[in-house]
Order: structure tokens, then C-alpha cells, then sequence
């Protein structure tokens, strides 16, 4: 196959930061799309889990080599490695340092509590209805976001985006978490700094056009 190729999902936010980051590079790419939902998960089909073995979206096929990228922060970095310009992450070690902590502080201890697996797992396993499954959402999500934007703002944050004046790969990161977090009815109200950021994203076409609303299998 020639080409970036992406497995993606519209509701994924893994997928959906990689698809930020496509945008802001200006990459064409091939969409596969990936239901994780229907006939119990597409990601679980055995066609798919020979391309990635943990069944988890996003995968992106580089069109160099047959074995596909998995991980979001992975792809973004190879992205920013092997398409240069414009760059998602800062010129000195201290402020790509800066850039991944807020980065992992989404993608290591935000979303991997609050993923469609944990919520089967909650349901499924657990018994826990869905009121108690959105307790559980918000919970984390809120503390995990105010996290993020009391290290902005005792950091003495007052730039647009994540760092500095253009988006890096924390705000890649953290924009489908905020989105997830609106969706889900998340009292954010008192998070000021995100929700400045946040709207600075969503006014760039790359963030625009990346959202689940805006995908081809948006249903």
C-alpha cells in the first residue's frame, strides 16, 4: 500500500489526536475505519488484530513499511520525526520535556481509566449502571484536568496554546479529553486556562476538521 494509512474511529480521542496531528502537517492519508462498537468491536475481528495485537485504535500504515505504528503518542512522534514542519514539539530538551509530561499527563493518567474497555469492564464485570459509570467518568476526568490546569497556571502559563504561541503535542492531547469531557457533562466551569486553549484550538482548522462531528463515519 502507498501512503499514510490511519485506523481510526470517530469517537476514539487516540485516534483523534493523531488525526489533529495529520491535519497540522497537511498530510493526505487513507481512513480505515474501525467500528468499535458494532457486532461486539470491529477491533476484535481477526483481521485486525493481526495488524495490532491489543484490538486498540488508532494504527497508521506509512506506506514504507507493512508493519503499522501503534499508540497515539508513538505516531505523533514519527509524524513530527519523518514530516518536520510544522513541529508539535519545542526546540530544547527542557521544553519537549514540558510538552510530553502535559502530554502523558492526559494519555497515561486521564484516558486509560476512562476507555471504552474500562466502561464494558464496569458494566460488563462490575454491574455498575450507567449512572454510577459517569460518576466514575467525571471523577476522573475532573481531577485528572484540574491537575493539568493548575500546572499551567502556577507555571505562569499566559500563551494561546499548551507552549508558546502554535499547538504542540500536549494540546493534540488534550483537546479530545476536554471534547470527551463536554460530552460527558464534566463541570470544567472553573478550569479557565483549558478552556482558553481549548478554544484557540477549535477556531484552527486542523482541530475543527479532526473532530468526531466532522468523520465520514460520524453516526
Amino acid at each position: 500500500m502507498n501512503g499514510l494509512g490511519l485506523y481510526t474511529y470517530f469517537r476514539s480521542s487516540a485516534a483523534y489526536r493523531v488525526r489533529i496531528a495529520l491535519n497540522i502537517k497537511g498530510l493526505d492519508y487513507h481512513s480505515h475505519f474501525v467500528h468499535l462498537l458494532k457486532d461486539g468491536g470491529e477491533q476484535h475481528l481477526e483481521a485486525y488484530r493481526q495488524l495490532n495485537p491489543q484490538g486498540l485504535i488508532p494504527a497508521l500504515l506509512t506506506g514504507q513499511d507493512e508493519n503499522p505504528i501503534t499508540q497515539s503518542i508513538a505516531i505523533i512522534e514519527y509524524l513530527d520525526e519523518s514530516y518536520p514542519a510544522p513541529p508539535l514539539l519545542p526546540g530544547t530538551p527542557s521544553a519537549r520535556a514540558w510538552v510530553r509530561s502535559l502530554a502523558l499527563m492526559v494519555c497515561c493518567d486521564i484516558h486509560p481509566l476512562n476507555n471504552l474497555r474500562v466502561h464494558a469492564y464496569l458494566k460488563d464485570e462490575l454491574d455498575l449502571d450507567d449512572s454510577a459509570r459517569q460518576i466514575w467518568y467525571q471523577h476522573w476526568v475532573t481531577e485528572g484536568l484540574a491537575a493539568i490546569e493548575n500546572r499551567l497556571t502556577t507555571s505562569g502559563h499566559d500563551s494561546p496554546f499548551c507552549y508558546d504561541n502554535k499547538p504542540s503535542m500536549a494540546d493534540l492531547c488534550l483537546i479530545p479529553q476536554i471534547y470527551n469531557a463536554i460530552r460527558f457533562e464534566c463541570d470544567i466551569s472553573s478550569f479557565t486556562t483549558l478552556a482558553r486553549i481549548y478554544s484557540n484550538c477549535m477556531a484552527l482548522e486542523a482541530f475543527a476538521n479532526a473532530a468526531p462531528e466532522n468523520q465520514p463515519d460520524n453516526e
